[in-house]
């Protein structure tokens, strides 16, 4: 390069560092930078001092008469005594003269290098300072003022006008009268309890519009001051306030998780009753009034108010979630499953609110959260049905239930799952979503492998319950007595299985099966009980038999057929079937085997001549009588059996 060339290269290095530092010092830092950069720019080629322009005095003197002017302006209204926003005219001097001085804040702020300058911008930033803090105060009052001219229980409709609250059931007029008479008598701070809501469509504007419109004005002028944050917490401080004591007419209490863990179960049944009830008015409309308040105060300030809405909505959100993670977290005891479904369901419900309200980088964590606990409640009620598995499996096979009756565990089982099914929709999700492997269910084979997650468990605790009762039959001595109790407990089964949502669940082909399996039970009692006593009526005549030694055999027969069909009747009559329909079904099957094989005994038995007019004597029952002690069967020990007469 030609000397004259460099030459220009090093001049136009010295206006760099001259244009772009404010002071010696700045300007010798610059030009350190080039000349590590390239060794053409040292100290010694550079050696002309780069000059800092020197601020004007004049500009000096006219900043400090303009902080002078701004001072004389604001000090007025911030050593006032008297609500700056109760004069239109006041608040809107005071808020043109905190304009002016953040300008002149702004328009001086670069000069700070000059001693001068930034002596006078140090008083500027004292005199903003305390212009914010009554800006802050002035906020605050507004905010509080507003709420006092407003019924803050009162919602109304998007359709209503701000002055027609009165068609909303938070509070009846004879509530607040009472409150107004207890409040008279000392008692202020009672909270009343708010009327149901059943109509979500509906918008809480809990402030004047006027006065949003002038916190919008104060807020504009805090964020631009940069007490943005400040304003924030102000804010949610007093709508915060507004949420719980929302929440409490509600009837929620604040509880911990520990809190709900050593409450009975009765208590936090009515506890969960309230929860939804709180969640639903909380999401649907007292959450979403606030997001439309904060929109308004801080119009054109998206983060701050994304902020505010986060500081104002987090605690009474986090309320609702601790308490449905405690649920969640709680006892699996099986009684427990119907309340966890509904706040299952209503959490599940309420998740495109969560999604809608709290998506913003401040609050995207409580969307989160409930999401983490929606699932964890879907835990639970699948750790509940393994509870259930596990209630069935550890049923001792102790004692015998009396007449083979009903067992507690079959009632309790099937009325159980009767009763679950009806929440099949949801039960179906939580368990296609996190549903167990086929392999998890060793006695359930290929004809589920095409089912629902749900019907394999279903399946499964069929399989379970039908293992404890045959393992409870065996108690019985008497082989007749062990399959009518499985007849009893597998018709029950049947029966709660038939037109339900469980029944659905397990499918036609289960019903044919099991139906199949009372029918086995049945033709397995009858020839444990009543084969023999069908084989005393048998009459076989052999050829080398003398017919008095037939007549012995007869009179053997009968005597033998009296004697056990007494001690059947007897016996059997203090047995139950609890079905009346397969009662009579057993009765006529039995009938229809006996009756025409005593006939014919009865026939032959007149027609030996060795017998002949002293049959009678051997004879203790009449057809009519037979079938009369037949009806007699099943009636249980606690039925007509003792005091009915044979007809």
């Amino acid at each position: 390069m030609s000397e004259n060339g460099e030459e220009k290269l090093l001049a136009v290095a010295r206006h760099i560092a001259k244009t772009l530092g404010h002071n010696n010092n700045m300007a010798d830092d610059i030009l350190q930078i080039f000349s590590n950069f390239d060794g053409r720019f040292s100290k010694e080629n550079l050696s002309e001092k780069v000059a800092v322009p020197e601020t004007d005095p004049r500009a000096c003197a006219a900043l400090d008469h303009c902080l002078k002017n701004l001072d004389r302006r604001i000090s007025h209204f911030v050593s006032s005594d008297h609500p700056i926003w109760a004069d239109s005219a006041d608040a809107g001097a005071f808020l043109d003269a905190v304009d002016d001085l953040i300008a002149s804040v702004a328009e001086w702020n670069h000069l700070t290098g000059d001693k001068s300058i930034a002596t006078c911008l140090v008083r500027a930033e004292d005199m903003l300072q305390h212009a914010m803090f009554r800006l802050e105060d002035e906020f605050r009052s507004l905010m509080e003022r507003g709420g006092e001219s407003f019924d803050l229980t009162q919602p109304y409709r998007n359709s209503d006008s701000a002055g027609n609250l009165s068609n909303l059931p938070f509070d009846s007029e004879e509530e607040e009268e009472e409150i107004d008479d207890e409040g008279r008598n000392g008692e202020e701070d009672l909270i009343p309890v708010a009327m149901p809501v059943t109509d979500y469509d509906i918008v809480i504007d809990a402030l004047p519009s006027a006065t949003i419109n002038d916190l919008h004005e104060i807020a504009k002028r805090m964020v631009a001051g940069g007490f943005g944050k400040e304003c924030s917490h102000v804010y949610s401080s007093c709508r915060r306030e507004f949420l719980e004591e929302s929440l409490s007419r509600l009837g929620l209490q604040k509880l911990s998780i520990e809190d709900v863990h050593k409450m009975p179960w009765n208590d936090i049944e009515d506890e969960i009753e309230r929860w939804i009830k709180a969640s639903n008015v909380a999401l649907k409309i007292l959450f979403t009034s606030e997001r439309r308040l904060c929109d308004r105060v801080f119009f054109g300030f998206s983060s701050a108010a994304d902020f505010s809405f986060m500081e104002v909505c987090r605690g009474s959100t986090v309320q609702l979630l601790n308490f449905a993670d405690a649920v969640a977290i709680g006892s699996r005891s099986p009684e427990r499953l119907f309340k966890i479904l509904d706040v299952f369901e209503t959490l599940r419900d309420l998740i495109p609110e969560f999604e809608v309200l709290f998506c913003d980088q401040y609050s995207v964590s409580l969307r989160n959260e409930a999401l983490t606990i929606w699932k964890r409640l879907g835990e639970a009620i699948r750790g509940i049905f393994m509870e259930l598995e596990n209630l069935i499996r550890r049923d001792p096979a102790k004692a015998a239930v009396p007449g083979g009756g009903l067992h507690p565990i079959t009632r309790y089982v099937m009325n159980y799952l009767r009763a679950a099914c009806r929440s099949r929709q949801t039960l179906e999700q939580v368990f296609e979503d996190y549903g167990h492997p086929l392999k998890e269910y060793p006695k359930i084979d290929d004809r589920m492998s095409s089912s629902s997650s749900l019907s394999v468990q279903m399946d499964w605790i069929m399989e379970l319950l039908e293992s404890n009762l045959e393992a409870k039959s065996k108690i019985y001595k008497d082989p007749a007595l062990c399959y009518v109790f499985l007849m009893n407990n597998c018709r029950y089964i049947v029966q709660k299985a038939e037109d339900s949502e469980l029944g659905a669940l397990l499918g036609d082909d289960w019903i044919k099966k099991h139906t199949a399996k009372i029918r086995q039970y049945h033709v397995q009692y009858q020839r444990s009980s009543w084969n023999k006593v069908f084989g005393f009526l048998k009459v076989e005549y052999n050829g080398s038999i003398p017919p008095n030694g037939v007549a012995k055999s007869m009179k053997e027969k009968l005597k033998s057929f009296n004697m056990v069909f007494d001690d059947l009747c007897r016996v059997q009559s203090s047995w139950f079937i609890f079905d009346e329909q397969l009662r009579e079904e057993i009765r006529i099957s039995i009938e229809k085997l006996l009756l025409p094989a005593y006939e014919n005994f009865m026939a032959r038995f007149h027609n030996i001549a060795e017998v002949g007019k002293h049959a009678e004597k051997y004879i203790k029952y009449e057809t009519e009588e037979i079938e009369a002690r037949l009806n007699d069967l099943f009636q249980g020990s606690s039925g007509s059996t003792g005091s009915r007469k044979r007809s």
